[in-house]
């Protein structure tokens, strides 16, 4: 089990249902690049985090911790505009 993955997914799944305006731009509209970015960073972190660890290399590193927090730094990139 890998708690720190496991806790970022959670709080994704979490946040992203209480408050959906997460994964909208500016006018409202979804946001489908920052929606997958998180998206990814919440299925790395539920696989990973759930202690599953794939065999082939492409899935393992997909589905990493190293992989969640990638997808959440991609989420806060796009989030903030630049």
């Amino acid at each position: 089990m890998h708690v720190p993955s496991l806790l970022a997914a959670l709080a994704i799944m979490l946040v992203g249902s209480v408050y959906p305006l997460l994964f909208a731009n500016a006018s409202g509209q979804a946001d489908h690049g920052l929606a997958m970015a998180l998206f990814w960073a919440m299925s790395a972190g539920l696989v990973r985090g759930v202690g599953f660890v794939p065999r082939w290399f492409g899935w393992r590193w997909l589905f990493s911790g190293w992989a969640c927090a990638a997808g959440l730094l991609l989420a806060a990139w796009l989030r903030s505009g630049v």
